[in-house]
Parts: C-alpha cells; structure tokens; sequence
C-alpha cells in the first residue's frame, strides 16, 4: 500500500476540533453542549450583508480577479484607512479566509528549513502553516502569571539563528486575548529592523479591544514598511465565519508579487464571500459599539465567574474573545474528554479547547484550556455551573 508523505504524517490535529467525536456522543446521549471551545460567535451576521449575496443580480458566477475584485480591495482601503492602516487596493489580496492569508505569508516569505519565532501560546494552526512549508516554528514562552504579554526582548535576541526570518504575533491575540501595547509593537518593530526579519501580524480581532484600549496595526509603524505583513479575515468582524473571505496586505511590492502567483495558482477567492465582504464594509458605525458591548459584558460574566472556583485562575483578556484558564487538574485534555464521555450537570456539559495544542512547547499548558466567549450570558452562566460541579466530581483516569 503506498504510505503518506511524512508532512501529510506530520501534521499536527486542531485541539479545537479533535474532541469533536466526544461531542458528537454526549448528543446522541441527549446531553446538551455548551461550546466554549471554538471560536464561532452566535451574535447574528448582519441581514444586510447576507442581502447584498441574495440579490446578487449576475447570471454567471464567474471567477473573480486573482486579488479580488477591484470594487472589494478599494472599500477595503477604504476600512484600512478609518483604521490609522494607509494602504491602497493594489497592496490588498483578498484570500480565501484569513487561513489564506497566513498561508500566503508563510510560503512567499520563507523556504523550507526557515525558521519563525511565535510567542506561545499561539493559534494552533500556525503549526500546520508552518509544517505543510517544511518552516520550523520557534516558541518564546509567555506566561499566564502576567497575562501573557510579550516576552521580553532578550527572550527573542537568543533563539535568532541565520535561519530565522520571521517573527509572527496574534493581535489581539488568539488565545489569550492578549493585546499588545505600541510600546510592545515597536519593541518588535526595532528587533525585525535590526535583524532583517518579516514581521507577520494577523491583526483578525481588531475590533475586539476593551477597557478603553486601541488596537495597533503593524502597517502602521513607521519605518517597517518592508518588513510588515498583515493577515486579516472578515469571519470574526462581522460573525461571518462561513463565508471564507480574510485578506493578505503587504507593502512589500516583491512580497506581493510572490503572493499574487500564489494566488492566480489557486485562482480566485468566492465571488458570494466578496460581495458579502464588501456590504459589510457600508454597516453603519454603531455595529460595532452593540458588538463591543456584548463581547466586554459576556467577558465580564466569564472572566468573574472562572475567578471565583476554586484552583482556578484566569488573567484578564484586553481583546478579541478568548481567555486560558489554568484548572486545578494535571491533563486538561484527560478533563476535557472526561466532560464529554462520563459528565453531565442540569443535562448538559461544556466544551474547552485543551491549550496544550497552542504551545510549541512539549509540557507546556497540560492543565489550561482555552475558553472563547462567543455565547450569551446566561449559557455561559450555565457553563460556568457545569465546570464548577465538574472540578469538584472528577477523579483522572489512571
């Protein structure tokens, strides 16, 4: 029988998703799921956008311009500079998701046997980025004792090797929640300066910054013009997760260029996604105050809540909508799956991501799990109440 590639072997599982099964068997067992592992909010995709893809008027799909369509790339240059990013529409490519996009960055950017450098945790799929361009991922611990913020700068000056050529940040960050302060940017900037390094930025969380806090973009510092990529993705920003539309932004013209074969080899994002994507850009100003709102209270509700039982502890996320959570048990994952085979509370369980699979390095998060807030108060209430009982009924497996 013929064997798979050893990449195709080496590819790592999402610790989002390889539960996945367990669920699957509390429903059919009638227990209801409260899913807090995934990243999937269930705040209503704006009617208006989903109204731009029904009305649609074409009488062929067809394929769109490898970049996207120009109408698209120019509405959003136009979001980018309401956002301090002044870019134009030939420094855009939209991709098919954020996913794309990080793609892109890694394989135009680097060659096999490259190294990155990621602060850990980070969002688990950056390995399988990673892996799949044969480029090797260099973890800098961060630490939930203080929130996860950057690692210091000495961290990342004694693991740059003549390999490294990238640095790559979530921000706000996926995990964590971590938002990185300007002071903290240009901490990065000067690095990536001094040592001829790419730094990436996915920058999908942007409108989920709390506490009076702003975020800032990488396409934003001054001097990082060659060095800077941003990925970014509709899915979050607009509840529109299904619709597969991220971006790729550079103004890096070589870097854009090898971008731009990429993407003429896959040859066009989703026409529908495109059109979605770009009514969204004309939501009234106030979308996103409702939203920010919402996302701050459910994350008041959740971050109170994990404080209070005891062993628990959980720092406070500045963004987007995840929190780690360090519990008071050895193996999150043994837990996780304990939660979904053998527990239920009031008829119903809770889902966590288990944060080991957001760390690069072995041992590290075996007892935290990631959190994402992406339900409304009263389920995560429900939530919490079952991860209560929980902790106090489960004994490890041997």
């Amino acid at each position: 029988m013929p064997t798979i590639s050893l990449r195709g072997a080496a590819m790592p599982p999402s610790p989002i998703r390889k539960l996945v099964p367990f669920a699957e068997g509390a429903y059919s067992r009638g227990i209801k799921v409260y899913h807090l592992n995934i990243g999937q909010p269930d705040i209503e995709t704006p009617p208006t956008v989903l109204d731009a893809v029904r009305h649609a008027g074409f009488k062929v799909l067809e394929y769109s311009h490898s970049a996207g369509m120009e109408s698209y790339r120019k509405k959003l240059a136009e979001y980018y500079r309401r956002n301090d990013i002044e870019v134009n529409e030939n420094q855009i490519i939209v991709t098919t998701g954020g996913s794309e996009a990080i793609s892109f960055a890694v394989t135009a950017c680097m060659d096999p046997g490259d190294e990155i450098i990621i602060p850990e945790p980070f969002y688990a799929n950056y390995n399988g980025f990673a892996q799949s361009a044969g480029v090797r991922v260099v973890p800098i611990p961060s630490a939930i004792e203080d929130g996860f913020k950057l690692p210091p700068i000495e961290d990342f000056e004694k693991v740059i090797t003549p390999a490294t050529k990238a640095i790559m940040i979530c921000n706000p960050n996926n995990p964590t929640g971590y938002l990185y302060s300007r002071e903290e940017l240009e901490t990065l900037r000067s690095l990536c300066l001094k040592h001829n390094l790419f730094l990436f930025s996915d920058e999908a969380y942007r409108e989920f910054c709390y506490d009076n806090q702003r975020h800032i973009s990488v396409l934003s510092l001054e001097g990082l013009e060659q060095h800077a990529v941003m990925m970014d993705t509709i899915s979050k920003r607009y509840s529109a997760c299904g619709a597969r539309i991220g971006a790729f932004v550079t103004k890096n013209a070589e870097v854009l260029n090898a971008a731009m074969r990429l993407a003429q080899a896959r040859l066009s994002p989703s026409t529908y996604g495109q059109i979605l994507g770009e009514a969204a850009v004309d939501l009234p100003a106030d979308y996103f105050s409702k939203i920010h709102a919402e996302y701050t209270k459910r994350r008041d509700v959740l971050l109170e809540r994990l404080n209070k039982i005891p062993g628990v502890f959980c720092p406070n996320p500045g963004g987007a909508f995840y929190a780690i959570a360090k519990l008071p048990v050895a193996d999150s994952e043994d837990f996780c799956q304990w939660l979904l085979e053998h527990f239920s509370h009031n008829g119903a369980t809770i889902m966590m991501a288990p944060a080991a699979g957001f760390y690069a390095t072995k041992g590290k998060g075996k007892n935290e799990v990631r959190l994402a807030y992406v339900l409304n108060t009263d389920e995560i209430n429900a939530a919490m109440d079952c991860l209560e009982v929980a902790l106090k009924a489960y004994a490890p497996s041997a």
